[in-house]
């Protein structure tokens, strides 16, 4: 469905906190500018976002009823809302996620079943509990399935390897449907240093995988 993509996977050691100050800082004057220079119709043409749309058609799946989490994310800033505070690594990670366009995953990697990860296309009746969203219908988008079944869609993480205040061990993903492998080393080594900036970070690295 997507010959391009591109994908990078960041792992670390981190702390988690309730709340970092100076990194809202950081998500506040991004939002601002993003107020400034966009609007919710020029927001899909990015090309990471428009790229997303593309494939979730190509899948069978809505994209304007089923949006890729960056664009959710940056039309709730357009539309004047605040953001959702929830810990400092998932602020983190959504700050990666608008900074660049792609849609991000970020896991507990503890939580995992087994010790690989595959990407794939979601089943008609396959069971997944988005996070805050209860039971969702992932039927043609794509997935990240562990050893027990589906942990992560550009529309939503699965509540079973959700992030948690107590959360050591960190797997993020970055979904690069575009193809450009560059974009998405930039959106991990950003994440790796803003790891070390707010979570103390240690061993922190990424791999770029591909089909």
């Amino acid at each position: 469905m997507c010959p391009t993509f591109v994908g990078a996977c960041v792992e670390a050691k981190v702390v988690n906190t309730r709340f970092s100050e100076e990194l809202w800082k950081e998500i506040d004057e991004l939002c601002e500018r993003y107020r400034q220079t966009l609007t919710t119709e020029t927001l899909k043409e990015m090309t990471s976002i428009s790229a997303t749309r593309k494939v979730y058609k190509a899948c069978g799946k809505d994209p304007s009823r089923y949006r890729p989490a960056s664009e959710a994310l940056i039309r709730r800033v357009l539309q004047g809302k605040e953001l959702y505070q929830i810990d400092t690594l998932v602020d983190l990670i959504n700050l990666a996620s608008i900074a660049f366009g792609y849609s991000i995953g970020g896991f507990d990697a503890d939580k995992f079943k087994g010790d690989t990860l595959t990407l794939g296309i979601g089943r008609e009746g396959e069971p997944y509990e988005g996070i805050g969203r209860g039971m969702i219908n992932i039927h043609g988008l794509p997935v990240y399935r562990d050893a027990e079944g589906g942990v992560g869609t550009p529309t939503s993480d699965n509540e079973r390897t959700k992030i948690e205040l107590q959360t050591r061990h960190l797997v993020v993903l970055i979904n690069g449907y575009d193809g450009n492998e560059q974009r998405v080393v930039d959106n991990a080594q950003y994440i790796l240093t803003l790891l070390e900036k707010y979570c103390q970070s240690e061993g922190g690295h990424y791999e770029v995988y591909r089909p």
